[in-house]
């Protein structure tokens, strides 16, 4: 799978610098310096000015309209109307990964205060669990650019004041802009979710219908184990470093985390099916889908993974009917 526009195939742990990582799905990308590690200057997808003053400038007005809505919102996270999401946020935070990133108490209050205020500003859906593991990814990204070593075991509160102010602002637009594609997936009943995995067992029927006999014989639902992979984007079942590799590709895609998520959703259940079609019980084969062994995965298993996904996409994207049986 190509990973950038321009052709730079690095990942964010190698090009932090390259306007087509992750920091591209912001209102704009959030530049820091002149033209990226591969050569292009102009930002993808058209979310900032071209113009470069104006991008800055752009830029600071986003940050600024951020800490309003703390300074609007957040003091109301006690009120009667609120305190039932601000508790579900507090109880959910710890419960993500990386621990020893997420537990610090820096990181544990600005995680708080960007749900916080997407959940207040989206009464449509509120907060629902699951949008908190999409604000880590971007996190890492961004504070990456101000260090050497590895994010995980880095003490952010030891970063400048200006500089998390930054992380925290350009994180929650981040998370806001990729929200806004898959909104759906959030409100009541979560609909856009319901209709992802039965386009999903669609698809699998299509392309492994041996896998997918092989789940219907013992009564396995896809529900049962791909709610997740479509609530949390795969980020439960992939290290953080393929999350921020996988991402990095959806940027590049048009409606990459709401349509193209399905073809590598489909590509990663058939990815197993040696395992899959060795378990003989329903509680042997929901424990396999739910612990998939990827701890060792990096960069070459999440291509090889993208590049079956594509394979699948021409196969069948533009003809929906192809996935219907």
């Amino acid at each position: 799978g190509v990973v950038c526009p321009n052709g730079c195939h690095d990942s964010v742990a190698t090009a932090p610098g390259c306007r087509s990582t992750l920091d591209s799905v912001s209102w704009g990308d959030v530049p820091r310096g002149g033209a990226d590690a591969c050569g292009s200057s102009s930002p993808p997808q058209g979310y900032l000015p071209a113009n470069t003053e104006r991008r800055e400038s752009t830029l600071q007005r986003k940050r600024q309209e951020y800490f309003g809505f703390i300074e609007q919102y957040y003091d109301s996270r006690n009120d009667e109307h609120h305190q039932d999401t601000y508790r579900q946020i507090c109880i959910d935070i710890p419960r993500m990964s990386p621990e020893s990133l997420v537990l610090q108490p820096k990181v544990t209050e600005i995680f708080e205060r960007i749900l916080f205020i997407w959940a207040i500003r989206h009464p449509a859906s509120g907060y629902v669990q699951g949008i908190n593991d999409l604000v880590t990814p971007f996190f890492v990204v961004y504070v990456f650019e101000y260090i050497e070593e590895e994010v995980e075991n880095f003490d952010v509160s030891s970063l400048q004041e200006e500089a998390l102010r930054n992380i925290e602002a350009d994180s929650f637009w981040c998370m806001s802009k990729l929200l806004d594609g898959i909104q759906d997936n959030y409100t009541f009943a979560q609909p856009g979710i319901q209709r992802k995995v039965k386009a999903l067992e669609e698809l699998v029927s299509r392309i492994d219908e041996t896998v997918h006999r092989h789940m219907q014989q013992y009564e396995v639902e896809y529900l049962q184990f791909a709610f997740r992979w479509m609530n949390n984007l795969l980020m439960r079942e992939l290290p953080l470093r393929c999350t921020i590799r996988l991402w990095d590709t959806y940027q590049a895609e048009p409606e990459g985390f709401s349509h193209f998520h399905l073809y590598v959703c489909a590509a990663f259940l058939v990815r197993w099916r040696k395992e899959i079609l060795e378990e003989r019980d329903f509680q042997g084969l929901m424990i396999l889908l739910q612990n998939l062994p990827t701890m060792h995965w990096g960069n070459e298993e999440v291509s090889v993974l993208l590049a079956e996904a594509y394979r699948l996409k021409f196969a069948f994207a533009d003809a929906p009917n192809h996935y219907k049986r």
